[in-house]
Parts: structure tokens; sequence; C-alpha cells
């Protein structure tokens, strides 16, 4: 087990919907202040999706992405993770435009297909009877027939950009198929050695929160890939117990309102920066110490703020 780690945190993604949560960033104000605050809980790195500012829902918009992350990085030394998968329905072309536009130090590339279905959700929501946007159940509901779409072409397209941009992948792997993937891709020469992997556990369509999953999805990379850096999330009630069975393999962790808007069941996280406070606890509870940000950057080699495009 490493004697150090590094949190990082899903500010708002692009899976909750406001009726969920009024706790919930959406406005770039929000979305700002939420990530600085978890930052300034102890947070090494912030993972960031924008939002409509009136409605809530997420969006492509780069005005709206770069008024974001150039406020955080005026605020906060945390590495800004961009993302690039967006929110579901979203073109290629509309979820990899911020690399090129923002030259990020880290952007999020998920690391194959998957069936991404929301529509548990949705019944939820209504379940609730609260009130919604219009877009909400829509949103939601439609993932019953989508496929979140990440061919080898758009790998290769999203890791080529990267690289022109100096921008670190963060390969987001929901299934064990998807380390093939990688291990493929390494093997043509496109992606480079050591990789960053983020195991995702607990969506539909994805591997289950279980343990046994994560030790499969280790095992595997261990004997596809052989040496990479890793972080795990968990998606929902998953997210402390799984991020605790993964710091006692070693893992980096990643928490966050876009993965889990609750605190403990039945209470609801009231900001990011809680979610982080409460992943801080478990980590010092065994005997470990956080990485700063300074500090991730020299392990993964990451280029600096300083070499970002906002």
């Amino acid at each position: 087990m490493s004697k150090k780690v590094w949190i990082s945190t899903a500010i708002t993604g692009g899976v909750h919907t406001p009726a969920m949560s009024p706790y919930l960033p959406i406005t770039p104000r929000q979305i700002i202040d939420s990530a600085v605050g978890a930052a300034e809980a102890g947070s090494a790195v912030v993972h960031i999706h924008a939002r409509d500012p009136k409605t809530g829902e997420p969006s492509g918009d780069l005005g709206l992405m770069e008024e974001i992350v150039s406020g955080i990085k005026q605020r906060s030394d945390a590495i800004i993770c961009i993302t690039t998968g967006g929110a579901l329905g979203m073109s290629l072309e509309t979820r990899l435009s911020p690399v090129p536009k923002l030259k990020p130090e880290v952007a999020s590339l998920n690391a194959g297909s998957i069936n991404f279905c929301l529509v548990p959700a949705a019944d939820a929501v209504r379940r609730g009877g609260g009130k919604t946007f219009d877009w909400e159940l829509p949103y939601l509901d439609k993932t019953w027939d989508l496929v979140f779409a990440n061919n080898f072409n758009a790998l290769e397209h999203f890791n080529k950009v990267m690289g022109e941009t100096g921008t670190r992948p963060e390969f987001e792997v929901y299934d064990v198929g998807m380390i093939n993937n990688i291990a493929f891709l390494i093997k043509k020469g496109i992606i480079k050695t050591p990789p960053y992997i983020q195991f995702v556990l607990g969506i539909l369509g994805g591997l289950p929160s279980t343990v046994e999953n994560l030790v499969t999805l280790h095992r595997q990379a261990k004997d596809l890939i052989g040496e990479f850096h890793w972080s795990v999330c968990a998606a929902g009630r998953h997210e402390f117990p799984i991020c605790a069975a993964a710091l006692a393999m070693g893992a980096n962790v990643r928490v966050g309102l876009e993965d889990n808007l609750f605190l403990a069941p039945g209470v609801l996280a009231k900001s990011n920066a809680e979610l982080v406070i409460r992943m801080r606890e478990i980590i010092e509870r065994l005997g470990l110490e956080l990485y700063t940000p300074d500090e991730v950057r020299k392990i993964m080699t990451l280029k600096g703020a300083d070499a970002v495009a906002f």
C-alpha cells in the first residue's frame, strides 16, 4: 500500500440533474467555488464539466468551460482535468473541443463504448415528485436507447490531439474489455506508457461496484499493461467503501457530486468539499498522507499550470 495518495474530485458531471439535489453546482460561479473548496479540503485534482447556468443542463459550450477553468486557476493550484466525456448524446467533436482550445494538463478519455443507462435515476426523480426542468426526464430516459460511443478511431484521434497539446489522458475504464483496448493501442504505439487509468464502477452498462470487480480490473491491467498510474471511483452509495478498498490496494481515489450526491445514507452532501473531507478522514485513518498538486504533477510528468491556454 502506498504511503501517499491523491484525491480527485468530479465537481458536477453530466449525470445528475438539479431535481436530485439542491446542492449540485450549476452556474460557472458555483462550479468554480465548489472546485476551489474541494481543493482547499485536500483534492489535488478537480474534474470539470460545464452546465447551462439557467437550467443546469450539461453543456458543451466552450465559453462556459473557459470561464470555469480560468476562474479555478485564478484561485487554486489544483490540477484541472477537463472532460471529453461531456454529456450523453454529445457529438465526438463537441466532446473533444475543449482540448485543442484550452490545452489542459489532464483530460478524461473514455476507453471504450458502453451502454451508459440512467433510467433508474429517472425513476427515482419521478418517485421524488419534485419540480424538474423540462430537459431532465427526457435526458435520463433517452439513455435506454443510447450507446456512449468511443470506438477505436475516436480513441486514436482523442489521444493524438491530447499528445499535440501536451495533455495527459486520464483513461476512464468501466469494464475489463477497455483494458484490452488500452493495451492494444499501446502495442500499436498510439498510447504512451505508463498510462493513467481510472477504474469507474457502478454504472449500469459497466461493471457493478464490488471489490471482486475492482481486483479483477487491477489484475487485468497489470497482466496486459504492466505499469500504470491509477485511480478509482464508484457511483452512489458505493463511493466510500470501494474507494477504501482501492486505497488498501495502493490506488488513488475520486469523489465528487458527479459520482455521488450523499455524504451518508439519506444525507445529501452540501458541497464537494464535504465529500473530500470524508474521504480524507478515511485516508488519514489508514495512516496515509495526501499528495499536493505539484507532487502529482511530478509523478505524472504533467506540463504544469503555466502551459495551459486559459
